[in-house]
């Protein structure tokens, strides 16, 4: 239509109404970045993608929503499936190639849309059909063509190359092009700085909502509602990161609840503790935030000293964030506050020093402390090649094992957790058992507390926090409360009467 080709000229991507708008500069800087690691490659040679395929539903015909490939997304922004794209090295030209689709695409599916349109609306230098790339490629005669293969360390899979009829013909390397558009990725530029404040702020606002709203007798899945719903109905999310953690009580304790086998279906009761992890996503750009606090909106005194030590584990860590730290020596900083924390309330007895020694850190705190952000929740570039993973308990499940640098973007999530399969393998193991008091048996069925923020590093300390809920008890307890919360310069979170909350504000 008319209309859709004048909205494509644009320069930026939104959902309509006052949501962001993202501009597609940032997908032409990310290319420039990229090429920034082709310096000594040949000039005439191209870097080479494949965008991702919708998938059906095991053998039905059902598609699921499609989500774009993280490293498509980088560089071009594609909301569609089925594209390829290249970028010539020597003189910067972007190349998208779209699907040819069948004249029966536009009775279900929509307007087929020319090669022209995706030019003008991704802005890149020319468009082309996917057919015809071999014959693109023949006729440039590339020296190299270089594709993405390798392995995610998050995941351990492998990612696919492109490939097209008569690729054998060419100089392929498969060597290079991963390991530089992960560490491209790692460091983001200006405007995906501005995008991930956003949804920041986006995810912020709906956990504060949740906070506002939820009280015992809910269901869990009823407050990932909440938050799925004020996410896409209010700033045109979509997608959320991850599966909703949203465990209460004991729930709490199990790291990644929420799942099918454990679909957030347990009944909130009073005096349980929440442990909310929950971030949307915009544009292919995610948030990952974890709340933890009580359910009917007091600390017990047992609650807000098991609180108060994972706030001080994530402010210390975020006080000496800066270029030139190891994100490895930071996890261990939240281990001995935690251990430390958990001394003075006497759940503990020995030398700090003596149980980290012993490994105890990871006991009560199992996963690592945090993990790169961008485009995936457990971003690229964690352990980049010739980079291994420390085997030592805890340490060895963090998801970056590297000195950090400025505008590197991370979360910072220390938690305090009960889980009782690793305190009954803790007492059962001397070394360990002899620094445990009689009084952990009293928190068996506590559940856990989480606090996750998510950060940039700056040229000097503290990193900047781009997560804007309550965090202190006091802040908490007035929000829940049905007090207005300052999220940020003229934006505030009041708490409208609704049929979800008793207050009237």
């Amino acid at each position: 239509s008319h209309d859709k080709m004048a909205a494509a000229s644009g320069s930026s991507f939104s959902m309509g109404l006052d949501t962001y708008k993202v501009p597609m500069e940032m997908h032409a800087e990310n290319r420039k970045r990229l090429l920034s690691f082709f310096q000594d490659a040949p000039p005439k040679s191209v870097l080479l993608f494949k965008g991702g395929v919708q998938p059906t539903l095991y053998d039905t015909d059902h598609e699921p929503l499609f989500r774009q490939e993280s490293n498509f997304q980088y560089l071009f922004g594609v909301h569609e499936s089925d594209f390829f794209g290249y970028i010539e090295v020597g003189t910067g030209k972007s190349v998208l190639l779209c699907p040819r689709l069948p004249a029966s695409y536009g009775t279900w599916m929509g307007e087929i849309m020319p090669p022209e349109y995706y030019r003008k609306h991704y802005e890149v230098d020319e468009c082309f059909y996917a057919d015809e790339l071999p014959e693109l490629m023949t006729k440039f005669a590339p020296d190299v063509i270089y594709t993405l293969k390798g392995k995610n360390t998050d995941s351990g899979n492998e990612s696919v190359p492109a490939t097209f009829p008569g690729i054998e013909k060419f100089n392929v390397d498969h060597a290079k092009l991963h390991p530089s558009i992960f560490e491209a990725r790692v460091i983001k530029s200006a405007k995906e700085l501005d995008l991930m404040r956003h949804i920041n702020l986006v995810s912020s606002e709906a956990h504060i909502r949740v906070m506002q709203q939820v009280k015992p007798g809910m269901m869990e899945y009823q407050l990932e509602s909440m938050f799925l719903h004020h996410c896409y109905f209010n700033h045109g999310c979509r997608h959320v990161a991850y599966t909703c953690i949203c465990g209460s009580g004991h729930n709490a304790s199990i790291l990644h609840y929420g799942h099918a086998g454990a679909p957030n279906d347990k009944l909130i009761k009073d005096g349980d503790t929440l442990l909310l992890d929950m971030g949307c996503v915009y544009h292919g750009y995610t948030s990952d935030i974890t709340c933890s606090f009580p359910a009917n909106g007091k600390f017990t005194p047992e609650q807000k000293s098991i609180f108060n030590i994972v706030r001080l584990a994530q402010e210390t860590v975020i006080n000496q964030m800066a270029p030139g730290v190891s994100y490895p020596d930071m996890h261990q900083a939240a281990e001995r506050v935690i251990l430390g924390g958990l001394k003075d309330m006497g759940l503990l007895t020995g030398s700090v020093e003596d149980m980290m020694a012993a490994f105890l850190g990871a006991v009560f705190m199992p996963h690592g402390l945090g993990h790169f952000m961008g485009l995936d929740t457990h971003d690229v570039g964690g352990y980049p090649e010739g980079t291994e993973r420390a085997s030592r308990p805890g340490l060895a499940n963090l998801r970056c094992g590297r000195v950090l640098k400025e505008n590197m973007v991370l979360t910072v999530e220390p938690g305090l957790y009960f889980i009782d399969h690793l305190l009954d393998q803790a007492l059962a193991n001397p070394d360990q058992a002899k620094f445990l008091t009689p009084k952990i048996a009293e928190f068996r069925k506590f559940g856990g507390v989480r606090l996750e923020d998510d950060v940039v590093v700056r040229a000097t300390a503290p990193a900047e926090n781009m997560t804007k809920c309550p965090r202190t008890v006091e802040e908490i307890e007035r929000v829940m409360a049905g007090g207005e919360w300052a999220l940020a310069q003229g934006r505030v979170v009041g708490c409208k009467e609704c049929s979800l909350c008793g207050h009237k504000n």
